[in-house]
């Protein structure tokens, strides 16, 4: 099989997460102040990135940002990218699998130690926890109207600044461009040994795709892709990482791009099921630097940074995708709107991966972004 160079695919200023998970105890409930009111929505910001940026020195120049991810390197360009735009704040980003992000956030709100200002994960369901808990600053960074209405929220409690998508990818020389793979394909004796695949009973992203392929072909098919000799890792880095470094011919549980040219190929295919959804972020009203933390939104939110994801595809209305490339809601079988109502059910979400447990054996291997405690970032 030929290798080819890795890409870190999800090291973007979008801020693709992949780690996710079970419901954190709510520890505490703040009360919602009159300006953080759900009447209250306010009208979008009207300063410049420049004059945010101002504002935020005069602050005290520190940001510190919890985002979902799989590896601590994960967030490294939007770092770069930030530090660079913005060279006197002093960011801390630090990456972790958003179901331990969660439940930390709980615990440092329980404990009063909080330590992020903006929170920027993959467990859609907390952000509608964490508003009514009054937890969430109500703040309308620039070009909100402009986002897509299911990416956001009415009151501006979260918005979506990055649209990630998982599927499963190829690399398209071994297997073949002429008839494109489907998911119907990945249970066929001749990709046996030749498959990675993200644990779906690590990662809530991966267990809906998972649930969504059960739904679509009947529980042959997972018992018939069980029966593969799948190569199961921590991370929904790894299958990419797997395909992109000529390890495995098929990676399944990942995120990646359809736009451009590429020696992979990311199925998205009419027909059959992939998933999306917009990964959200806010500002916590306890936050230390509010003014940085809406830099940050405003910053991830702008034209520029949204033409520039990683694969093509924006939370923007007003941003054209790439050439080949709908916009991600345009997408019937992305389900992105069934997402945000998986994520909702926690206890359905917990007979999934249990369920999948069954077929593939429990989860193993130490979390790829590391431990890191209750206070990283402090």
């Amino acid at each position: 099989m030929p290798r080819f160079s890795r890409r870190h695919v999800l090291a973007t200023g979008a801020g693709a997460a992949v780690g996710i998970g079970a419901f954190g105890a709510s520890a505490g409930t703040a009360s919602a102040s009159p300006a953080n009111s759900p009447l209250k929505g306010g009208r979008e910001e009207t300063r410049t990135l420049d004059e945010l940026y101002r504002a935020a020195l005069a602050e005290g120049g520190r940001l510190v940002v919890y985002a979902g991810g799989d590896t601590p390197t994960q967030q490294d360009g939007t770092k770069a990218a930030f530090r660079d735009r913005f060279p006197e704040i002093d960011l801390t980003l630090i990456v972790d699998y958003s179901k331990y992000h969660d439940v930390r956030v709980d615990n440092q709100f329980a404990t009063d130690t909080l330590v992020p200002d903006v929170v920027q994960f993959q467990t859609l369901h907390d952000f509608d926890r964490w508003k009514k808990q009054g937890r969430l600053l109500h703040y309308k960074p620039a070009g909100f109207s402009k986002v897509y209405d299911a990416f956001k929220d009415p009151q501006g409690a979260w918005v979506a600044t990055g649209a990630i998508a998982f599927s499963f990818m190829y690399d398209t020389a071994t297997v073949g461009s002429r008839t494109p793979l489907t998911p119907l394909d990945l249970v066929d004796a001749r990709w046996k040994g030749k498959i990675a695949s993200a644990y779906p009973h690590d990662d809530d992203a991966v267990l809906y795709l998972f649930s969504l392929y059960a739904s679509t072909y009947g529980w042959d098919w997972v018992a018939g892709f069980a029966a593969q000799d799948v190569r199961f890792a921590r991370g929904s880095n790894s299958p990419g990482d797997a395909v992109f470094g000529g390890q495995k011919a098929i990676g399944v549980g990942t995120a990646g791009s359809a736009a451009g040219s590429s020696p992979v190929t990311f199925a998205i295919g009419a027909g059959h099921p992939f998933m999306a959804w917009g990964q959200r972020t806010a500002v916590l009203e306890q936050a230390k630097n509010s003014t940085a933390a809406k830099l940050f939104l405003n910053w991830q939110l702008s034209k520029e940074m949204q033409n520039g994801s990683f694969n093509g595809w924006s939370v923007r209305t007003d941003v054209t995708p790439p050439t080949g490339l709908k916009p991600i809601w345009k997408y019937p079988n992305a389900h992105v709107d069934g997402f945000p109502r998986f994520m909702a059910d926690r206890a359905a979400v917990e007979r999934w991966k249990q369920t999948f447990a069954l077929y593939f054996g429990e989860v193993k291997g130490d979390p790829t972004p590391g431990w890191l405690g209750l206070h990283p970032g402090a």
